[in-house]
């Protein structure tokens, strides 16, 4: 497993600013939640579907998408550089990068990466850990 936390941190930051865009893969056109999350771990894009729903009765199809490259955490053992995936109003699910004191996020409304001070207020489905091997055998 990799201890890249404070790297992911520092890749996270390096996107705040970049606007929104659903289903955005790029940081030139614009990202979204999961955009974010595969650009600050290396994941090549076309290894993850486009049509995927960030509904709440998708959350067993998301957990299962993190866990090809990501291993499950409880709460407990997070650290900075962990992703976080955080259930928003109506069920919506969401990523975000756990920068200790902070967050980065893609968000929807101020259509573009932010650092929020805090941490998510939205109640935390799962916590995960970029676990490198999986990327490699994928």
């Amino acid at each position: 497993m990799s201890d890249e936390g404070p790297c992911a941190v520092t890749r996270a930051r390096s996107l705040v600013g970049v606007r929104f865009r659903p289903q955005g893969r790029d940081p030139a056109t614009g990202l979204d939640c999961v955009g974010l999350i595969l650009r600050v771990f290396g994941i090549p894009p076309e290894q993850v579907r486009r049509d995927y729903s960030l509904s709440g009765n998708s959350a067993a199809e998301l957990d299962a998408q993190l866990l090809r490259y990501f291993q499950r955490l409880s709460n407990e053992a997070s650290r900075v550089g962990d992703v976080v995936l955080c259930a928003v109003r109506g069920g919506q699910l969401h990523l975000a990068v756990d920068c200790g004191r902070s967050f980065v996020h893609a968000d929807a409304r101020a259509r573009r990466v932010v650092e929020t001070p805090g941490a998510p207020q939205w109640p935390i489905l799962g916590m995960y850990r970029f676990a490198l091997c999986n990327l490699q055998s994928s």
